[in-house]
């Protein structure tokens, strides 16, 4: 299925084997099967017809959990790379897609550098937690309770950057896009927020120069990502002003989300 990558030199094809991923297979089975086997299930009861109609949205905004989890090493690095040096990156910003069934369907993460993930979100949000104790313990407030309220002030942001990127791309008429899709993206703020935390760990001064920079390579990453979104799930998409200042604006409040996730016992 996947044998032509069609885009990025140096992504190699790994062999696949399910019994390598014996967590992913499990989430996957728990997971996506329950809510299809829910609907199914009752659906049916209730809505009769309908409840196939149901399956499609919900497969839809949820698509299937396994897919965000299909990575490599190379595709980490080259993520990192695309997510924190955007202006280095020089290939295009479409998703490769094929047909599969008679669907358009989109090749996993492992194939595309340009396919969101979940591992990278989550692996970063794990390392914000981290540098936040760190951080704590040598300004002499570590707690539980300052590290507990860290962490919900971490997924309050996140929540906060998903509720945008939605709202986003659904004042623009795109609002098709899988949910999944949107939580990896607003997920990955958490890098530069990492990196930047452990930069000031080193070197306090660091604050003033390493926040900005990557606030703004954040609001560069998600600009040219939504604006590939928009062109891809919109049927006519036109290049209008207003487009483009909602994008600059989502770009703008980069900068005091930022600010706001990394003043860390402040």
């Amino acid at each position: 299925m996947y044998d032509n990558l069609g885009a990025q030199p140096g992504m190699q094809r790994p062999p696949l084997n399910p019994q390598q991923n014996p967590f992913g297979n499990a989430f996957y089975g728990a997971g996506s099967g329950l809510i299809r086997g829910g609907l199914g299930a009752y659906g049916e009861k209730f809505l009769g017809s309908s409840s196939e109609f149901m399956q499609s949205n919900i497969s839809k905004y949820f698509s299937n959990p396994q897919y965000y989890f299909q990575v490599n090493d190379q595709y980490v690095r080259n993520k990192l790379k695309m997510v924190l040096f955007p202006f280095l990156h020089r290939g295009h910003w479409a998703r490769i897609s094929e047909p599969v069934g008679g669907r358009l369907s989109y090749k996993p993460p492992i194939y595309d550098i340009n396919a969101p993930d979940l591992y990278i979100p989550l692996m970063a949000f794990g390392t914000y937690i981290i540098l936040a104790g760190f951080t704590f313990g040598l300004l002499g407030k570590f707690s539980p309770e300052a590290l507990t309220l860290q962490f919900t002030r971490g997924l309050a942001g996140w929540f906060l950057q998903v509720i945008l990127l939605k709202g986003l791309l659904y004042s623009l008429g795109g609002a098709e896009a899988p949910l999944l899709d949107i939580v990896a993206y607003g997920g990955y703020a958490f890098t530069g927020l990492s990196v930047a935390i452990l930069a000031r760990l080193v070197w306090n001064y660091s604050y003033y120069f390493v926040f900005p920079w990557f606030c703004l390579c954040m609001g560069v990453f998600l600009v040219k990502t939504m604006k590939r979104v928009l062109f891809t799930q919109m049927k006519s998409y036109e290049n209008s002003s207003r487009h483009n200042y909602l994008l600059l604006l989502m770009g703008i409040v980069q900068f005091p989300l930022f600010f706001w996730l990394g003043r860390i016992g402040a």
